[in-house]
């Protein structure tokens, strides 16, 4: 859409000389939670980001959408939640729909000069207008001459992947750091459900020490703003795009993988859109889907229709929310569905493969030291209590927890009578959003592709006849709760493709032997995603041969996929996955589909005929 179209639609009123409109600076980090001293974290060593908080409103509730970066990212970009954009998986790239603009763009046509260092990482290709540049080059300073800007620098230091070297490089890089910035392993803090090793203890010295390191890239955006005249003109955010690369943090549900630190910087000149006083805390709840919204509020723009947030901030700001949802489903080979809902108090998780083990095996993941120790620890016998947490073989189906009585979520409260109310008001609530938001991760991924053929996934589920979001719902929400036999047998009969595997799930999590012949039967099953769940649900049930049969016939296709999907199961079904390596390596050789399936479908593969 060019200038002048966009205009003409109405959505924004060009830039005029007598009406300034300030700059907006983001500073991202990857992979962060609160671990900063402004936050309250004693062992953190963050000076610029502690006199930033000084000069900024320092948010004590602010949440991501997924406690990952693409599908959270792709909610930042769009203000749409990636649930409802299809976009819900990590790197499960698919066509953005044209009548959701990411919103720079929107700011691009209005005047605005935007650029993005580096990182995208949407689920989906960028459409042409968005910036002036994105690239590791762009700056606000490619702008003409007095032309307002919205800058994105997106720092890579505190991502997963940086937080986990060796102990020799530890001390390497500890060395060259100045004395306040070093971090003694000794005195790192431990949640509860930590081992107490020195390898844990060195993974949260290097998480810190990046950290610090990170606070320095941050101290440097910000001198280069005041040196280049700017800081009295720009608004100023500072958070984190999810929560830290340890094990309950980034990939869980649970508040470190999804309460990030947000900080917003006003210059003295524009007091009238600063809710408070430099350096006061705000307890607002805040949610990744209204920042795209208060970003063009600030700007001066309305909000288009398909936004589903809420501004926080600036002349079209809304009232406070009441509560924030985020949603987990496939992050790199490990296949999640699991949503969750925060009223500021109580956090309720909803998990609808509860069969699955609460820290799922994961490639990439696995390089990290803390998951190192916990494996270790947990083959030799020696975690308990606490400790054991995260190594349990499978997960409840609700979890419940008072924040504020139980900040480190170690109480589950959901089958404690005295809360039910909570739990049943938390869990109704939870459907409703579902069921508003038109939840396309609750189709199994290859379901999605197919019913999307080709289209935006947020296209084909405003179709009910297409996605009759309801019904799946319904279906999804029979998984992990005791389910009378006619209405599983009606579930695993039904015409719509997604009812039938929430159908298989649900006969999973029952154990329920009285249905064996239904899903034998859904071996046959017009969907490869039922097909390949009724599979992996027969083995367990006890007819391995015919169930490693359609494994073996998905693998066999050409869809990554699905090919993925059956590999995921047959990575949880253990030894009996033996039968199926021969079928695992010729679908290796064959190399179909996209590259970031063939890419995961791969990892899931190897570590099954290596184990």
């Amino acid at each position: 859409m060019t200038r002048r179209e966009f205009t003409a639609a109405g959505l924004a009123t060009p830039l005029r000389a007598q009406t300034p409109r300030p700059n907006i600076l983001w500073i991202t980090c990857e992979d962060l939670s609160t671990v900063m001293g402004c936050y309250g974290d004693r062992y953190a060593a963050t000076p610029n980001l502690d006199r930033l908080a000084g000069q900024s409103l320092r948010y004590t509730r602010a949440y991501a959408t997924a406690p990952v970066c693409s599908p959270a990212r792709s909610c930042l970009i769009t203000g749409v939640y990636a649930n409802t954009l299809g976009t819900p998986h990590l790197r499960g790239m698919v066509p953005k729909p044209a009548s959701v603009p990411c919103f720079p763009g929107l700011m691009r046509a209005a005047g605005y000069y935007t650029s993005n260092n580096e990182k995208e990482d949407y689920n989906f290709e960028r459409p042409p207008g968005v910036w002036d540049e994105s690239s590791n080059q762009a700056h606000w300073r490619g702008r003409a001459k007095g032309q307002p800007f919205f800058s994105v620098f997106n720092l890579m230091t505190t991502h997963q992947g940086q937080v986990r070297y060796s102990r020799a490089e530890f001390e390497r890089i500890r060395a060259s750091l100045p004395p306040e910035l070093r971090h003694d392993p000794a005195r790192a803090p431990l949640p509860p459900y930590y081992p107490d090793t020195p390898d844990v203890r060195l993974n949260l010295a290097i998480l810190h020490t990046q950290v610090s390191r990170m606070d320095q890239q941050a101290g440097e955006i910000l001198r280069e703003l005041e040196a280049d005249g700017l800081a009295d003109d720009t608004i100023v955010f500072f958070y984190g795009d999810n929560g830290t690369g340890l094990p309950r943090g980034k990939r869980f549900l649970n508040t470190p993988g999804i309460h990030v630190p947000l900080m917003v910087r006003f210059p003295e000149k524009l007091p009238h859109l600063a809710p408070g006083a430099p350096g006061s805390t705000v307890d607002r709840l805040v949610s990744f889907v209204d920042f795209a919204p208060t970003v063009l509020s600030l700007a001066g723009l309305p909000a288009p229709a398909s936004m589903q947030g809420t501004a926080f901030l600036g002349p079209r700001a809304g009232a406070p929310r009441k509560e924030v949802f985020a949603a987990r489903d496939r992050v790199d080979e490990e296949c999640e569905t699991s949503r969750t809902l925060l009223n500021g108090r109580y956090h309720y998780i909803r998990h609808y493969l509860p069969h699955r083990p609460v820290m799922q095996h994961g490639t990439y993941s696995e390089e990290g030291h803390v998951r190192r120790e916990l494996r270790r620890l947990h083959r030799e016998g020696r975690l308990a209590g606490p400790t054991r947490l995260l190594m349990e073989d499978s997960k409840p189906p609700e979890e419940l927890y008072d924040l504020k009585a139980d900040p480190h979520q170690m109480k589950n409260l959901a089958g404690d009578p005295a809360h039910r109310g909570t739990l049943e008001a938390m869990r109704a609530r939870l459907r409703r959003w579902m069921i508003e938001i038109r939840d396309t991760g609750l189709l199994p991924e290859p379901d999605l592709l197919r019913r999307a053929a080709g289209q935006a996934p947020y296209d084909m589920a405003r179709d009910a006849s297409r996605f009759p979001v309801e019904r799946i719902v319904d279906a999804a929400e029979c998984v992990g709760r005791a389910t009378e036999i006619p209405r599983l047998r009606k579930l695993l009969a039904d015409g719509d493709a997604a009812v039938r595997y929430w159908g298989v799930i649900t006969a999973v999590t029952m154990e329920a032997r009285s249905v064996q012949a239904d899903l034998v039967k859904a071996l046959e099953d017009p969907s490869p995603a039922v097909r390949v769940a009724a599979g992996e649900a027969v083995c367990r049930l006890g007819e391995p041969q015919r169930g490693l049969a359609a494994l073996e016939k998905a693998l066999g296709g050409t869809d990554a996929c699905v090919q993925l999907q059956a590999a995921n199961a047959l990575w949880h079904l253990g030894a009996q996955a033996k039968a199926a390596v021969r079928a695992l390596k010729a679908a290796l050789a064959a190399k179909s589909g996209p590259e970031y399936q063939r890419t995961y479908f791969e990892w899931a593969a190897k570590k099954i005929i290596e184990r």
